[in-house]
């Protein structure tokens, strides 16, 4: 095999990211696309040039026409349609939230086991340069210990899709809804990964709407270290307030201030260092669609059988991250992650 056969589980708006960036790719190709109606499906297809359709996911699945499978669904269903993708044969990139509890998170990771296929959690964000220059700054400890990191994902949902009737998935409790779940996974992730791993503490709290999801989540992230001089993460996120996103990394030496640190990258994204003498510098980083990194990535691991960007013990961490935040705001208590095990 040298070339990806793609197909994608649903029709879901992100797709529309996704079906550049597998085009894009030298070693991936777009071959169909699976709808729970065929005449979505083909609906679909024509606009999107699509060559194949099936009328349920199932049916692709166990086509043979394809070798690995984005699934963009609704969160409460990434769990049930990776592990069945997987045993059919077929790697799977699963969009964020990997899934919404640690017994889903690792029956998905048992069921890429037991198939040999791969699986990666679809954060782009991480394959893009940006995050690495940020990363090499931190590891190359020329900010000094980090002290604080702070970052922030907020975006109004529209009137519209809070009416009866048309309620975003996104509201949805059953559904995996909530603005933590949806955008907040951001800057947890992002700090987890400059740290190297989950918090040992969290401290969250939520403002819930009236279908019963947090719509604005504020959360706080201790590590523990030796020298006693802990370090803080803090994220915040929310359906209630217009486009804001950040990420900043404090050190004792200097800071890094991201711009945009997840999307839009395009409009106007800046990494703005500064040092102990409080004078700053902007670094350029390379150019790059911020979705083929996480294609390209599976691609690989796939065909030169090197691991994924983001392990899948990472990526058990960002849920247990999220689900200790819930049980704090919940509860309104400090949590453990190691009590959440």
């Amino acid at each position: 095999m040298d070339i990806v056969r793609w197909g994608l589980l649903s029709t879901a708006n992100i797709n529309r990211k996704l079906i550049p960036a597998i085009r894009e790719s030298s070693r991936g190709e777009l071959i169909a696309v699976a709808s729970r109606s065929l005449k979505n499906a083909q609906a679909y297809a024509a606009k999107w040039k699509i060559p194949k359709v099936f009328g349920s996911y199932i049916e692709m699945l166990q086509s043979g026409d394809i070798d690995a499978v984005y699934i963009g669904l609704p969160n409460h269903l990434h769990a049930e349609w990776t592990i069945k993708s997987l045993k059919s044969g077929t790697h799977v990139l699963c969009e964020k939230p990997f899934a919404t509890s640690l017994v889903d998170v690792d029956m998905m990771i048992s069921a890429s086991q037991e198939s040999g296929c791969a699986l990666a959690e679809a954060f782009m964000y991480r394959h893009h340069p940006q995050t690495k220059v940020v990363a090499d700054l931190v590891k190359s400890e020329k900010l000094g210990e980090i002290t604080l990191i702070r970052g922030t994902f907020d975006y109004r949902l529209p009137e519209k899709q809070r009416q009866p009737g048309n309620t975003n998935v996104r509201l949805v409790p059953d559904y995996g809804g909530g603005s933590l779940w949806d955008v907040g996974v951001y800057p947890i992730s992002f700090a987890q990964y400059l740290m190297g791993r989950p918090p040992d503490q969290v401290f969250g709290n939520q403002h819930l709407g009236e279908t019963g999801i947090d719509e604005v989540f504020a959360g706080q992230m201790v590590y523990e270290n030796k020298s006693g001089q802990n370090t803080q993460a803090q994220i915040s996120c929310s359906f209630n307030t217009p486009y804001h996103t950040f990420m900043e990394i404090i050190g004792t030496e200097g800071r890094v201030y991201l711009t945009r640190p997840f999307n839009n990258l395009k409009k106007g994204a800046q990494v703005i260092v500064t040092n102990k003498k409080g004078n700053t510098r902007r670094i350029r980083v390379q150019k790059k669609p911020l979705y083929l990194g996480e294609v390209e990535d599976l691609q690989g691991a796939i065909l030169d059988n090197t691991n994924t960007l983001i392990s899948l013990d990472e990526t058990r961490n960002h849920i247990l991250t999220v689900l200790a935040l819930y049980e704090s705001a919940r509860t309104g208590r400090v949590v453990e992650l190691n009590s959440m095990e």
